[in-house]
């Protein structure tokens, strides 16, 4: 016994992982993959839709503001929020304006959200929604 252990502390066997081994450390790479990635999708999608409704709050006070300097909403488009303020988001458009409501949307990713005016609330952000 004492033989057995002296020839393996002298490092001179030369042993490797066995193929299941492998392929356990491949299972558990594959359950956990299978656990994470979804996570990461759906974590990404949220911080997407909140990114667009980010940038719809932000644009709002622009649209009030142009509306109290043009006592309308009628010509309101993303250029003239962007000249208001300058930290309106690029994606931003302006889907309808006349001269008592608007609409602004902003795609993200491919999901487009819009919010009407004026005196927009929180719950008035709708997803894949058409301005009326």
């Amino acid at each position: 016994m004492l033989k057995r252990i002296r020839h393996r502390l002298d490092g001179n066997t030369e042993q490797g992982f066995t193929l299941i081994e492998l392929l356990v450390v491949i299972i558990i790479i594959g359950i956990l993959l299978a656990i994470a990635v979804p996570s990461y999708l759906g974590f990404r999608d949220r911080a997407n839709n909140s990114a667009a409704k980010a940038n719809l709050r932000e644009a709002v006070p622009s649209a009030e503001a142009f509306f109290s300097d043009n006592g309308t909403y009628a010509g309101m488009n993303a250029a003239a929020l962007v000249a208001i303020d300058s930290g309106v988001s690029p994606t931003l458009t302006v889907a309808s304006a006349n001269g008592t409501s608007y609409c602004l949307t902003d795609t993200v990713n491919g999901k487009t959200w819009s919010v009407q005016g004026p005196g927009p609330s929180s719950s008035s952000y709708k997803a894949n929604a058409t301005c009326a």
